[in-house]
């Protein structure tokens, strides 16, 4: 009878361990996991939900000025690779509207795709670079910020006389309180 007490009671005492292992578990990665799943759904959200609110106009200016550069591009992409396509079909209702030659509609259209590319590669690392930010800050929420942490940086210098050296360099000294 004894023995099966004992066995419920360690029984009981493991799932409470395991249980409390899970809420902890829970309560660091379960905000970063909420986070990063909320700034892939919408950019800026995970940081709102961080409550760094002022990481979320950031993220939109540059999401919107980097769309606005790609449109603009590929407007003009489009203008010079229509022309382009004027220049060399056999309707004479189409005309090359540029003055520009062959060769500098070419120049201009691969101008305007390069640019135009560049901006939605910028775009995606814009978007790559929210998630990873909601992410790693939510982690960091929990982190240690007290004044028992500090770091000292110290130039270090040493002249030997005797062999005429002189040594010069940093120190970095970490204190724990």
């Amino acid at each position: 009878m004894q023995a099966q007490q004992n066995d419920s009671l360690h029984l009981q005492y493991k799932q409470d361990s395991i249980q409390n292992k899970r809420a902890v578990r829970k309560a660091i990665y379960g905000d970063a996991r909420k986070a990063t799943l909320m700034s892939a759904c919408f950019p800026g959200l995970g940081q709102i939900y961080n409550r760094k609110y002022w990481k979320a106009p950031v993220i939109y200016a540059a999401l919107g000025g980097l769309a606005y550069w790609g449109v603009n591009n590929h407007i003009q992409y489009k203008y010079y690779s229509n022309n382009l396509r004027f220049e060399h079909d056999d309707d004479p209702s189409t005309i090359n509207t540029t003055g520009y030659s062959t060769s500098q509609l070419i120049e201009q259209k691969k101008y305007y795709q390069k640019y135009r590319d560049m901006s939605i590669m910028l775009g995606m690392l814009v978007y790559l670079v929210n998630i990873i930010d909601a992410n790693v800050d939510a982690h960091l929420k929990t982190f240690d910020v007290s004044d028992n942490l500090s770091l000292h940086i110290n130039p270090y210098s040493n002249f030997n006389a005797h062999h005429h050296n002189l040594q010069a360099g940093l120190s970095l000294k970490l204190e724990f309180k």
